[in-house]
């Protein structure tokens, strides 16, 4: 290899360490002491609010439509989703700018919110948003995106929705508002700083969303030292502010780490790493204008994501990658992990934005049930890989991989998002113990410590994914086997292969659906004692044992 390969090797082996492993290798090393009999080891912890949700900042592009946030249902189904943090951002919150229109009036009660829209205004908003969704796929495929201005309306409805659904507001900031010498141009957002600090709104930021792709979106480069430097001056002025001095700041959003992404990784991780408070970054698996039913069944598909996270963790723990090597064509031994501490110490990783396909989802596909088997896997593959939050694209937005249809109804992802928080806990173990008798790689396992305190302490939730035509068995630890077991199955409502573009989903053969603005009790199906649990053809399950008595789920 030439020296110049191994200086880009360097930089894309600490980028990618950082980027991923940061977290995961401390927490397994803690793991191991603390091993114990049982059915599995623990491997990793996520964040309280692990499983997370976006709002597309196309939703702002005419505020009228940010009142859809104070619909009732809407917020009914997003309380269900609590704790999360709720993103408003995406590829338009580089081209939107903050123009005050109006000063807080005199003895008006700090925070006081909107009122919402109910009944005919509900139906003639959405009517309209449905025409709006068209002319925003129209924009997003000519890549040509309209500057926007946005009024303190869309911080008081984010807010308000927030605030009622129990969900943490992450905004992001425009990162496109550059000075002469390309620095960052702050006065926009310190103006919005200013108006949360006034009313008292309790918002995370962020800086810039994909700045990989700034240049092919704008025309503009921007460097990840100058990334970092941006951050840090964006920090500096959260600084200054008694209010925000505590807030986080999360960055730099970069999408897939390859290529010049990884350089600029890099270089943002060298001048920002301080700034931040977690490293995020976006996944998608598969372009959403050319894709098929078979890559959301394909197993190599699926594999791609932890396939990355297993070269980095493995690079983490035995090189070591110097700053200035006095051999560029040598990479020495040791821990990665010592450089990653001395550069972003103790970052959680955060995929800060993430669904099924990029493009705006793939129409058909990405709101039915087959996306099930995308979100379900990345889930299990973030949390085992050491990814501390998943932030799914999108609860309402643009696009075709939304949690909620036209009529603001609920997709199958949001009733699978909505069972994984109620029975799915923090602590990730090995699924080691158990085994499944078929095709390599289409039965697909994950297991955690079961959600408390909905489930005793020990209680552990098994994860199973069938991307097969075919029923398989699964075997289950003989220290489990005695024991019972809530099953929660998913399946389309039609089946067979066909039925998987079905926007209806089953759980444990009855149909989930919302009666009003009440939501199903989404109750398991008890199982008696066996060696064994079944899961069908083309299903996702949940398996709680409840007797399990782990210790590593006891702490």
């Amino acid at each position: 290899m030439a020296e110049g390969g191994s200086a880009v090797m360097c930089r894309s082996s600490l980028a990618l360490c950082v980027l991923l492993c940061a977290l995961p290798s401390s927490v397994e090393a803690r793991a191991r002491r603390r091993t114990t009999p049982g059915p599995g080891r623990l491997v990793h912890r996520v964040d309280p609010n692990f499983v997370s949700v976006t709002i597309d900042a196309s939703l702002a592009e005419d505020e009228t439509f940010m009142r859809v946030l104070s619909f009732p249902k809407v917020r009914v189904l997003a309380k269900a989703l609590s704790p999360a943090f709720v993103r408003f951002g995406g590829t338009r919150q580089d081209f939107m700018e903050f123009q005050p229109q109006r000063k807080l009036p005199a003895g008006k009660p700090r925070g006081s919110q909107p009122k919402p829209l109910t009944g005919w205004w509900e139906e003639q908003l959405m009517a309209q948003w449905r025409k709006q969704q068209r002319r925003l796929a129209r924009e997003d495929a000519s890549g040509k995106y309209r500057q926007v201005k946005f009024t303190e309306s869309t911080l008081d409805e984010l807010h308000a929705f927030a605030n009622a659904s129990g969900l943490d507001l992450v905004f992001g900031l425009n990162a496109l508002l550059r000075n002469a010498d390309n620095s960052w141009n702050a006065s926009n957002a310190r103006a919005l700083l200013r108006y949360c600090e006034e009313r008292r709104y309790r918002v995370s930021w962020e800086l810039g969303n994909e700045p990989n792709s700034f240049e092919k979106k704008a025309g503009l480069r921007v460097s990840g030292e100058q990334l970092g430097q941006d951050f840090t001056r964006l920090r500096e002025m959260m600084s200054e502010s008694p209010w925000h001095r505590r807030a986080r700041l999360y960055g730099p959003d970069v999408g897939q780490p390859r290529g010049r992404t990884l350089d600029l990784l890099d270089g943002f991780l060298r001048s920002g790493a301080d700034a931040i408070d977690a490293c995020t970054w976006h996944h998608y698996y598969v372009n959403g204008r050319d894709t098929s039913l078979d890559d959301f069944l394909d197993p190599k598909v699926l594999d791609s994501l932890a396939l990355k996270t297993k070269q980095v963790i493995k690079a983490s723990r035995y090189m070591r990658v110097l700053r200035v090597p006095t051999r560029p064509d040598v990479l020495c031994l040791g821990a990665c992990a010592q450089e990653v501490k001395r550069v972003s110490p103790g970052k959680p990783v955060w995929l800060g934005e993430t669904s099924s396909a990029y493009g705006g989802g793939a129409a058909g596909l990405s709101d039915t049930f087959a996306a099930g088997f995308m979100w379900l896997d990345k889930l299990g593959t973030a949390a085992k890989g050491g990814v501390s939050v998943v932030m799914r694209q999108v609860l309402i937005g643009s696009g075709a991989y939304h949690l909620l249809d036209e009529r603001l109804d609920p997709l199958p992802d949001f009733w699978l998002t909505l069972i994984h928080k109620r029975v799915v806990g923090r602590g990730v173990l090995s699924a080691a113990t158990f085994s499944a008798q078929t095709r390599s790689g289409r039965v697909r396992l994950y297991l955690h410590c079961a959600a408390a305190p909905r489930y005793r302490e020990g209680a552990v939730t098994l994860i199973a994914i069938n991307l097969d035509k075919t029923a398989a068995d699964i075997g289950v630890p003989r220290r489990l086997a005695s024991g019972n077991v809530d099953a929660f199955v998913l399946r389309s409502d039609r089946r067979g292969r066909d039925g998987l573009v079905s926007r209806r989903v089953m759980l444990n053969g009855v149909a989930v659906t919302m009666s009003g603005l009440t939501l199903p009790e989404l109750v398991g199906r008890r199982m008696a004692a066996s060696e064994r649990v079944t899961l069908p053809a083309f299903s996702l399950a949940f398996f709680v044992f409840t007797d399990a008595r782990c210790r590593a789920c006891a702490d």
